[in-house]
């Protein structure tokens, strides 16, 4: 008991099948295929833009110095 057997799994396929109908289950798959691709694909981009993308990072970086700020005394807002 509280285990997926072979049968609950068979009802839910057939309640999907009925509900979406063959033609629009296998138009899913196949644009879940095509998605699949497509980020395989700009996975294989991203590692061959690498190279001139580490050659940005590695630029140096500005020196950065800050302003000089007055201080003054704290004002007393609970009037």
């Amino acid at each position: 008991m509280g285990g997926i057997g072979i049968w609950q799994i068979l009802i839910v396929a057939l309640v999907v099948l009925v509900l979406f109908g063959r033609g629009r289950i296998s138009e899913m798959m196949g644009d879940f295929g095509k998605g699949i691709s497509s980020f395989k694909k700009g996975m294989s981009e991203e590692e061959r833009d690498t190279p001139a993308s580490k050659a940005q990072i590695e630029a140096p970086a500005k020196d950065v110095t800050p302003a000089e700020t007055k201080t003054g005394e704290p004002s007393d807002s609970a009037s």
